[in-house]
C-alpha cells in the first residue's frame, strides 16, 4: 500500500519543480543561484475588460460617432493611443486607458482587453536552477535541512530563525513576541489567539512557524502579509518531537519558509528549509514509498495526532474498528512505549 509522506529531513539534497499555472515567460537563466523570494517566471491570468463610451467620451451623438474612429478590431494599442477623435475646435479625444487589444470597434463603444497583472511566480527556496520548463518554469536544486507542514497562507519569505516555544506543547502567547524579533522567522507553539496574530503583524514578522492553529484564526492568517506555516494541523495540536528537535536546533539559523497550499495531487507541501553546504553522498528523499515494517511515522488523525512511533506490524486483510470503518491496520509503538492499532491511512511515513 502506498504510504503518505511527509520529510523531515536534517540533511538533505531538495530538488524542486517551480511551474507556472498557465504558460508564461521564464526570467532566470539554467546555472543561476536563486534566493527564495526571486521570481523565477510570470504569466497573466485572465485578461481585464474595458468598455469605452465614445458619444460620453467626445460630447458627441451615438449617430456621428462611428466617424471618429481612430482604431480598429484586432490593434495593439499602448495607453495613451488616441482611439477616437479629434472633436470641436478642443480637439477632444479618446486615449486607451491601458495598452491592450481593440476586440470591439462600433455601435459608438470600444471594447478594449487589457493584460492584468502578471502572475509572479516565486522560486520558494534558495538554490541553483538546474533546468528550464520551456514558458512554465524551473527545477531548483539545494541542500540542507527540511521540514515539511500542512497548511500554509500562501507566502513566501526568509529570515533568522527565532525560536520562541521552549517546548511542543507551548502556547504561543502575544507576550513572547518582543520587538527582539522584528524581520525574524518565529519558531512558535500552538496558536489560539488573534491577538497572536496581530501582535506578529504589528512587529512585523518575515514568518511564523506554528505546531497548530485553531480553525476560528484561518480566515486571519490567510490574510497576514508574511507566510504562516502549520506543521501538524488544525486545532491545539503539540508539534511532533522530530520536527520541533529539529527546527529548535537551528535557531539563529537563516530560514526560507515556502508557506504554500498542499496540493495532494502533485504533492506539493508548505516547508521550511534551512539552506547547508552541500556534501558528497547526500540522501535524496523519497517522494513515494510503501508502508512497511520498522519505517518511522507520526499519526495524523485523532487521538493521537502529531505522536511519533515505529510501524512494527501490518496486518494481512481488512480489520473493522470501533467507528465501524474497515481498512488494513498497523501496530504502532508510540515514543511512550504505549502500541495502538491505526488504520494504515492515519499514518504518514517520515521520510
Amino acid at each position: 500500500m502506498v504510504a503518505n509522506v511527509a520529510h523531515v529531513h536534517p540533511f538533505t539534497t531538495i530538488r524542486r519543480e517551480r511551474l507556472l499555472p498557465v504558460p508564461g515567460r521564464v526570467l532566470v537563466r539554467k546555472g543561476q543561484q536563486i534566493s527564495a523570494t526571486d521570481v523565477v517566471a510570470e504569466a497573466s491570468l485572465s485578461p481585464q475588460y474595458i468598455l469605452l463610451d465614445i458619444p460620453k467620451a467626445l460630447g458627441i451623438s451615438s449617430k456621428n460617432a462611428d466617424k471618429y474612429l481612430q482604431c480598429k478590431v484586432g490593434m495593439q494599442v499602448v495607453a495613451g493611443d488616441i482611439l477616437a477623435g479629434p472633436v470641436g475646435f478642443t480637439k477632444r479625444v479618446l486615449r486607451a486607458p491601458k495598452d491592450g487589444k481593440v476586440i470591439l470597434a462600433s455601435g459608438g463603444q470600444i471594447f478594449l482587453e487589457t493584460a492584468s497583472v502578471p502572475f509572479e511566480l516565486k522560486a520558494g527556496l534558495p538554490g541553483l536552477v538546474m533546468e528550464l520548463v520551456d514558458d512554465r518554469g524551473v527545477i531548483i536544486e539545494t541542500s540542507g535541512s527540511l521540514v515539511q507542514g500542512v497548511w500554509g497562507n500562501g507566502l513566501i519569505d526568509f529570515g533568522l530563525l527565532s525560536v520562541v516555544a521552549s517546548d511542543a506543547k507551548e502556547v504561543l502567547a502575544p507576550h513572547k513576541l518582543t520587538v527582539s524579533m522584528k524581520g525574524a522567522v518565529v519558531l512558535g507553539g500552538l496558536c489560539d489567539d488573534i491577538e497572536t496574530l496581530n501582535a506578529a503583524a504589528s512587529l512585523p514578522l518575515r514568518g511564523l512557524i506554528l505546531a497548530s492553529i485553531t480553525p476560528d484564526l484561518i480566515p486571519e492568517a490567510k490574510r497576514a502579509l508574511f507566510p504562516i506555516l502549520v506543521i501538524d494541523g488544525v486545532g491545539s495540536i503539540p508539534m511532533n518531537s522530530v520536527a520541533f528537535k529539529l527546527l529548535a536546533s537551528n535557531d539563529k539559523r537563516e530560514v526560507n519558509i515556502n508557506a504554500e497550499a498542499w496540493n495532494r495531487l502533485s504533492g506539493d507541501r508548505p516547508e521550511v528549509v534551512i539552506p547547508l553546504p552541500a556534501s558528497e553522498n547526500m540522501p535524496n528523499p523519497k517522494q513515494s514509498v510503501d508502508y512497511a515494517v520498522g519505517q518511522q511515522v507520526k499519526v495524523v488523525r485523532a487521538p493521537y495526532t502529531g505522536k511519533i512511533g515505529k510501524l512494527i506490524n501490518i496486518r494481512q486483510g481488512m480489520t473493522t474498528f470501533q467507528s465501524g470503518v474497515s481498512g488494513i491496520a498497523g501496530e504502532v509503538q508510540l515514543e511512550d512505549g504505549d502500541r495502538t492499532l491505526l488504520p494504515l491511512v492515519n499514518l504518514e511515513v517520515l521520510e
